[in-house]
């Protein structure tokens, strides 16, 4: 009996651990050029407002979600932790406020959908056809 429990256990854990690896993509409103992971990581911690001479505000997910956590490993190579951190001391020191922030991937589609100059980041299985994709990690 416990055996079977354990393989039920492991078959779920495989599972959640395929779900939550999704290929997010950063997107944008429509007319913004394509991009690279450097300029990404300049949009997203603050330190440029613009793509290509292009102004760009980046949006992203609430604290905690699972596509948050993708998005910040892969394109910024830091945790949750790391990057609260990261914009609590810039807006200590007036250097900005960090992107702004929604609680579901759908809001974010919509929200860039109709914000010019807007970037955000989702799973690109989410993303209606004909999206603006900007970079795929």
């Amino acid at each position: 009996m416990r055996r079977s429990h354990l393989l039920l256990l492991v078959i779920a854990w495989l599972l959640a651990g395929g779900v939550l690896a999704q290929d997010v993509v950063v997107f944008a409103h429509p007319g913004m050029p394509k991009t690279d992971a450097p300029t990404l990581q300049r949009l997203y911690t603050g330190r440029i407002v613009s793509i290509n001479q292009q102004a760009a505000r980046p949006v992203g997910l609430v604290a905690g979600h699972p596509v948050r956590r993708e998005f910040l490993a892969r394109l910024l190579g830091q945790d949750e932790g790391e990057y609260t951190a990261y914009w609590l001391v810039r807006r200590y020191v007036g250097k900005g406020a960090p992107p702004q922030e929604f609680a579901d991937v759908e809001e974010v589609i919509r929200f860039v959908a109709t914000t010019p100059g807007t970037v955000g980041y989702a799973p690109v299985g989410k993303l209606p056809a004909g999206s603006n994709i900007i970079f795929r990690p």
